[in-house]
């Protein structure tokens, strides 16, 4: 089975003053949540799509789904509560997936921030082959700027050479099985160093393959971000 974890526990402090996490905010007409999951339903791999959200969120993640998304797809939809950081949040939303349907060796789970909207199917579908074949893989964007290093945040530390570096972006997508059974071996020290599923499978040894991302495959974490993905909506729009 292939299985999408959309990833909506973040509490979006770098947005500013506002009531709700960044995830429920809009862009165009709809909460940036729907526009993400809008994107998952309409492709057919999935068997379902879990979205992980803190438990006071639950409720109007519901409600948001009831109101903007059709009734003959709600059903492939199923949200839980998360962790208290990524990782945690994306293992919470496996032990539902096993809870509820079982796991099968040839498993894989396609996990993407709630706050990329503007997600392609290519991508999507080259996680899903990617990890399918694979095992693990991290969509990634070349580095276009310069990568500097500073280990005391004053001074330079290092300057990598820029043609080696890359930009993580989401989704990321495992085969589930192998994912459980490398964290469960994770010692605390290693938990405490992780930044995301990916390194995961680095800090074991693991290969991870790289997926080809695309710059417009934003992550919506700044008031600056909210404007400029609802000028790319509004964009996408009046080009309809």
């Amino acid at each position: 089975m292939i299985y999408a974890e959309i990833l909506a526990g973040g509490k979006g402090t770098r947005m500013g003053n506002t009531e709700m996490p960044k995830q429920f905010l809009k862009i165009g007409e709809k909460p940036i949540i729907i526009h993400t999951l809008e994107t998952f339903l309409l492709n057919s791999r999935f068997e379902k799509i879990i979205i992980t959200t803190p438990n006071q969120w639950i409720q109007h993640t519901n409600d948001l789904i009831n109101k903007y998304i059709p009734k003959a797809f709600i059903e492939k939809i199923k949200v839980c509560a998360g962790g208290s950081d990524r990782n945690e949040s994306i293992m919470s939303g496996i032990k539902f997936i096993e809870e509820n349907y079982g796991l099968n060796d040839d498993d894989v789970i396609v996990t993407h921030d709630a706050v990329r909207p503007f997600l392609t199917h290519r991508i999507i579908n080259d996680n899903i082959d990617s990890a399918l074949e694979f095992g693990a893989c991290d969509t990634v964007v070349p580095a276009f700027d310069t990568i500097v290093e500073s280990k005391n945040r004053e001074d330079i530390s290092d300057i990598p050479r820029r043609d080696f570096m890359y930009q993580g972006q989401t989704p990321q997508s495992f085969n589930i099985k192998e994912l459980i059974n490398l964290y469960n071996s994770l010692t605390k020290g290693e938990k405490q160093i992780l930044t995301d599923a990916a390194k995961i499978f680095v800090v074991k040894g693991k290969n991870v393959k790289l997926v080809q991302g695309e710059v417009y495959n934003m992550k919506i974490t700044t008031p600056y971000d909210l404007k400029l993905a609802n000028a790319l909506v509004r964009d996408d729009l009046n080009d309809k």
